[in-house]
This record gives structure tokens, sequence and C-alpha cells, in this order.
């Protein structure tokens, strides 16, 4: 799927506010590179300021209350200025994205459902105005990606994906979301699980990964859900054997789900989760921590590097 560039228009009263991605292509921890345009009408006007923010649909903590939009992150790009009656003012930005900005493409493709707007809102004395939104495609990271591609070659087929509002108990966020991925099992370790369901959660230096394993026993009407956190570093990506390593945190996943009994608070699970965060090959990175700072990858014409 290819976008070579996409904009958004609103007309408020008395100002015009135009936004446009030239690349809406991206990764999480690049720079997404735009313009926001304003042009005034027949009277100058005050502006406050402008900020971008990141919006998705995300399904809430009570499962019985629906799916909202949520803005997630946000950015000032402009302080105050005045826009002279029937003249145009242009505000160049590059936006960084954060680390855990979830994932809505693999392949070339979009990811199911999941979509994300860029969302530019602008404050005109005495109002707060928010434009329409500009699609935001954001592709896999390259260790997202090998794990991904890793799991297709295993067998495991993508069922669902969504976002979920709210934060994982015991690990550092820095979004108020996380992503969920859910796959139908690879016949090669059925039986064991009936479902996987894959989170990412990303830093500068690395991903760690949960695999959130269920066996449901229909008969007997018994869930038996358990969870696996595995790390590793972005640096030496490609060097690395993803099927062998990715069947290998299965592997280490199913053996403890089955020998386990599982606690009823999932919280408990991922806390508990933590002694199994790293297969025998990781070494330890120094300072490594889910709040790093961000560098860049490179889709879409942000700066940086990704840290392979």
């Amino acid at each position: 799927m290819r976008v070579t560039g996409v904009s958004s228009e609103s007309v408020w009263t008395g100002l015009s506010v135009s936004t446009t991605l030239p690349n809406p292509s991206t990764r999480p921890g690049l720079r997404l590179p735009g313009r926001v345009t304003l042009s005034a009408g027949g009277a100058d006007v005050a502006v406050r300021h402008i900020r971008l923010g990141l919006v998705a649909q995300v399904e809430p903590e009570d499962p019985d209350a629906p799916h909202r939009l949520l803005q997630y992150h946000q950015v000032p790009i402009a302080g105050r200025f005045v826009v002279p009656a029937g003249r145009r003012r242009a505000v160049d930005f590059a936006m960084p994205l954060p680390w855990e900005t979830p994932v809505t493409m693999f392949g070339g493709v979009p990811l199911m459902s999941l979509r994300t707007g860029l969302r530019t809102e602008v404050s005109v004395d005495p109002d707060l105005d928010q434009g329409a939104m500009v699609p935001v495609l954001v592709h896999p990271l390259p260790t997202q990606q090998h794990i991904l591609a890793a799991l297709d070659t295993l067998g495991f087929l993508m069922r669902q994906a969504g976002l979920q509002h709210g934060r994982l108990p015991g690990v550092e966020q820095a979004l108020p979301l996380h992503q969920r991925l859910g796959f139908w099992v690879a016949p090669l370790y059925a039986g064991p699980i009936t479902e996987l369901e894959v989170i990412f959660v990303t830093n500068a230096a690395g991903l760690e990964v949960l695999l959130w394993m269920d066996r449901r026993l229909s008969l007997a009407g018994v869930t038996h859900q358990s969870i696996s956190r595995f790390r590793v570093w972005h640096a030496g990506a490609d060097r690395r054997d993803w099927v062998a390593t990715v069947d290998g945190w299965l592997r280490q996943a199913i053996d403890r789900h089955a020998a386990a009994a599982a606690p009823a608070d999932w919280s408990a699970m991922i806390r508990e989760s933590a002694h199994v965060s790293r297969p025998p090959d990781e070494p330890v990175a120094p300072g490594y921590g889910l709040g790093g700072t961000a560098g860049g990858a490179g889709v879409g014409g942000g700066g940086g590097s990704d840290g392979t």
C-alpha cells in the first residue's frame, strides 16, 4: 500500500486550517513531518496555540463500555501569533512518535481494523477547535516485523487486532494504552493452548514481548490462562534466527502454561511472569528500561536510525 501524501482541511469562523503529511508512512520512534496552513478571512485571527494529537479507537477497561476515540499522544507545535486578514501562515512540524505507537500496517496492508489519525487542535480566541484527522500509517519496527513474520512462518494466523485502554501492571509504559494481537494457534502448538495474544511494549533500546496463552476447556467451562514475558534488543535484529527465537519463546511459555496453576488475578500473572523475561542467549543491556529516549527508525521522512 503506497501513499505519497495526505491532507485534511477544516474551515472555522474566519479561519481555514489545512494539515498535510507528505508521507504518512512511518514507524514508532520516528519524526512525522508535515505542515499546518492557516488562512484568515476578512479579519485578523489571533491564534493561541496549535497542538497535534495521535488518536485511535480503543477498547475501554470496562468490557461492557463502548469503544471510543482516545487521544493518546499530544505535542505543541506553535504558540501565540496572528494570521492577518486575507493572509496565510504555514507552520512546519516534525512530530516525534512514541516508541509505543501502535502498529497499524503489516506487510504493506492495514492491520485488521486498526487505524491511527493525526488531529490538529487550533485554539483561536476565545474558542478551541479540533480539525479533521489525517490518517497515519504506522509500520512495525524491524524487531516487531521479524516477530510477526516468524509467527506467520510457524503457522499462526492473526484473527484480531485491537487497542486496550489502560496500563499493564508491572510493565513500564509511556502511553495510556497497549496493543493486543490475537492469533489462531498453529497446529504444531495446538493442544496445550487454544488462543495466543501477543503484546509489544517498545522503547529505544528494545522490545518486551508478552505472550498471553489461553486454553478453554469447553466441556468443563474452565479457562486456564498464563502470561510469559521475553525481552529482545533492536541491536543485531537482522542477525538473529527469528523463527528459532520465537519457537523457543513459545515452547518456554507453553511449558510454564502447562506446569503452573493460573492465578485468578491477571495482574499477578504479568508480575509473576517477569522471571522468564529473557531467553538463555539474551544478554542484559546496561541501562535498559521501558522508558528510554527516542532515536528513530525510518519509513517516512523522519530522521535518525532504528538502533539496529
